[in-house]
């Protein structure tokens, strides 16, 4: 467990995460970090969580408009 400082920033407010917290992120200058809000508590996470819903509604329809993605693609 890390244990992070929340400092003002200009008029916001920030934070700096470490090292550490960074790699098991896999994460670099100019990623994105998501925060995501469930039932359960908050999650931080460098994957975007509507990336899997987008794949899969491209799933539902690539079969049925394969030529018509194909010409897209061009």
């Amino acid at each position: 467990m890390y244990t992070l400082k929340v400092r003002k920033v200009g008029n916001s407010l920030g934070t700096t995460l470490p090292k550490e917290v960074l790699q098991k992120l896999k994460v670099e200058e100019g990623d994105s970090i998501f925060v995501t809000e469930t039932s359960d508590g908050v999650y931080l996470t460098a994957h975007n969580p509507n990336f899997e819903k987008a794949m899969t509604a491209y799933e539902k329809v690539s079969s049925k408009y394969r030529n018509a993605l194909r010409e897209l693609a061009k």
